[in-house]
């Protein structure tokens, strides 16, 4: 690429010179433009190992898109995954989309300029498709920025024949209800199975003159394919879901999410696209599993990517050093619900100690089991590049812990601890969680307690002579949030001012220890997370106030600086929607949810087993100990069948 100066700073971008093609490419945006807007990196395309193809051999175009800055998007691991399989297609351009910063979004308004694709620079309502990663609920409104930007009716039945068909993928479309009025089409579950189907379908409905309800309901019988527009909902007079059915015969009742169950022979980016500016994930990203053993109770992931699969070591071993090579990057993370729990780690991890040692390459373990950590790994991890060490205990007491089923006791979060302080480390955060059912203040001031019980252990496990500087441990928690599809999806939420009470409790505890000057700790914003729930758990009618707020200015809803709560609470009060319907209603254990059209293979039947289990504060063992009878192992593969 030929580009002048810091790609970070106010440069003019005329041109950029694809060397792979060594061909002319213009940018949507002007010079002007580009030097009045902060990080212009952001829009210009021409990364290393973006991809370029030649539109005349093109016969399906697809823009895929995350609806948040550029930062955060290039640091998502499934676009990557998409973008790589669909560009596996000689007749398929799959191009990368992220939403407008708050300094161009307005100049795009004003000047008239449809919201384009980075690789091409053309306008998205051009594309054949547009694909939206939901992650979380708070990007909602900038899904809404995204449409609006390239022109592109916000109600998918205001689209016409040349509209992009609009697709949603990622963790929120498991309950896809809030947004089905402004989605063509729904993917429920991994990618890689039904896409590429998905694609050709839609190839040979436009070859052979079919029409956009045509290639709807031909897509609607694809596996894991779910079309709003041809479901019905009714509800009871008491606002809850009386019936859920489709409109026309022959259309699935229910949507099995798609799986992969075999993660070794299956797409996955060797050259992943590296970002010109520093992302939220600046590293190598390698997947070492999906799914999730433990069976947390408050976690939607760890039920939604059921059963646990894992990629084999040599694979993985192969996959690091292609990635490492095609990419530059000075570290490499090993990607998972719980890192801890993959079964080769031991000796995945010994062969990445030596050849990222002779690259000088860090090797970070996000997700790692407070009671899985041995002294001998982390010394050797820590001997590439020392770093500070996360851990979720989650609860503050065992009685909670086991009420969430988290399979942690307090032996083990010492133990754990004190391994990490032999090892060197000085540097812990704890994460916890407020707001979980049946919640008490003994429970609330003992996430202070537990913090100050394991700033101790430092100075007991750690003779003053070794020290290297002092403890420093940082505690935060969230508001919990019931998700869609675990045992804890009936349970209620609380007002905000509830939720400030707790925190403000724990947050006085933590003065009363006695080693709070080693001790920090932070809470999440209450209003967002009332918001979240409402989001998390709504039906169709909550897409009203989502538009609402949209109207009003809402975007970048995650982002605290933009967060505008009092224009979300206007937005439900002038479409009719009631928050307290959502996040403080009791529900019945044989309510329809909004999401129960969905087969995510775990029963409906154990997750209210499990629910009623954390009524007694019973645990249930891991996958590995004994089979729960989750439902899981209907998907043939994984865990369920290793043996």
């Amino acid at each position: 690429m030929v580009a002048s100066g810091d790609l970070t700073g106010h440069v003019k971008y005329k041109i950029i010179i694809q060397e792979s093609e060594k061909k002319v490419r213009k940018l949507a945006l002007s010079d002007d433009i580009l030097m009045n807007i902060d990080k212009p990196a952001r829009y210009i395309g021409g990364e290393v190992n973006s991809v370029y193809k030649d539109l005349n051999n093109v016969k399906v175009r697809f823009a895929m898109c995350f609806p948040d800055v550029y930062e955060i998007g290039m640091s998502h691991l499934g676009i990557q995954i998409i973008y790589h399989m669909l560009n596996t297609r000689d007749d398929i351009w799959c191009e990368r989309v992220y939403s407008p910063w708050t300094d161009l979004d307005p100049i795009m308004r004003e000047k008239k300029i449809p919201l384009f694709a980075l690789e091409s620079q053309d306008p998205v309502n051009c594309f054949d498709f547009l694909g939206i990663t939901i992650q979380y609920e708070m990007c909602y409104t900038n899904i809404l920025q995204i449409l609006d930007l390239a022109g592109i009716p916000l109600h998918a039945d205001q689209r016409g024949e040349n509209d992009p068909i609009v697709i949603g993928g990622g963790p929120c479309t498991y309950n896809p209800e809030p947004l089905a009025d402004f989605f063509d089409l729904f993917y429920i579950g991994e990618g890689e199975t039904s896409m590429l189907p998905l694609v050709d379908t839609y190839e040979e409905n436009k070859r052979q003159g079919g029409t956009r309800r045509d290639f709807l309901k031909k897509a609607a019988l694809i596996p894991g394919i779910y079309v709003p527009s041809l479901y019905e909902v009714t509800y009871k007079d008491d606002g809850t879901i009386e019936t859920f059915s489709p409109i026309e015969p022959g259309i699935p009742e229910k949507i099995r999410k798609e799986i992969v169950t075999d993660l070794s022979h299956t797409y996955y980016p060797e050259k992943p696209v590296v970002p010109f500016i520093k992302s939220t994930q600046d590293r190598v990203v390698m997947e070492i599993q999906r799914g999730c053993i433990r069976g947390c109770r408050f976690c939607q992931a760890g039920m939604i990517y059921r059963p646990v699969r894992e990629r084999s070591l040599d694979y993985l071993r192969q996959l690091a050093v292609r990635m490492l090579e095609s990419t530059g990057h000075e570290e490499i993370s090993l990607s998972s619900l719980s890192s801890s729990d993959y079964s080769q780690l031991k000796p995945l991890l010994e062969g990445l100690i030596d050849e990222c040692s002779q690259r000088h390459v860090n090797i970070s373990l996000p997700s790692l089991r407070i009671d899985s950590f041995s002294l001998d790994v982390m010394s050797k991890v820590q001997d590439i590049k020392k770093s500070s060490l996360t851990f979720a205990p989650e609860a503050g007491t065992q009685r909670l812990r086991n009420v969430i089923n988290k399979g942690l006791t307090e032996d083990d979060i010492m133990e754990g601890a004190a391994a990490a302080f032999r090892g060197g480390w000085t540097k812990v955060k704890l994460y916890f969680m407020l707001g979980l059912p049946t919640e008490t203040e003994e429970d609330m001031i003992g996430i202070a307690e537990l913090s100050d019980r394991i700033a101790r252990r430092f100075f007991d496990e750690v003779p003053k002579e070794k020290r290297n500087g002092k403890i420093q441990l940082t505690a935060s928690s969230s508001f919990f949030v019931p998700k869609p599809f675990t045992p804890f999806q009936w349970a209620t939420m609380y007002p905000k001012e509830e939720y400030l009470r707790r925190a403000h409790l724990v947050k006085d505890a933590f003065f009363q220890q006695l080693n709070h000057k080693s001790l920090h700790y932070q809470y999440h914003e209450a209003d967002v997370t009332v918001l979240e729930g409402v989001l998390a758990r709504g039906d169709r009618k909550v897409a009203a106030a989502i538009e609402a707020a949209y109207r009003k200015g809402c975007i970048y809803d995650s982002w605290s600086d933009y967060f505008n709560n009092e224009k979300w609470m206007m937005a439900f009060a002038e479409t009719g929607v009631d928050p307290d319907f959502y996040t403080l209603r009791e529900r019945d254990l044989d309510e329809i949810f909004p999401w129960d059209f969905i087969d995510i293979g775990v029963t409906k039947k154990f997750l209210r087993r499990e629910w009623e289990k954390a009524q007694r504060e019973e645990v249930t063992p891991n996958c590995r100990v004994a089979c729960s009878g989750c439902g899981a192992s209907v998907f043939q593969g994984g865990i369920c069948h290793e043996n």
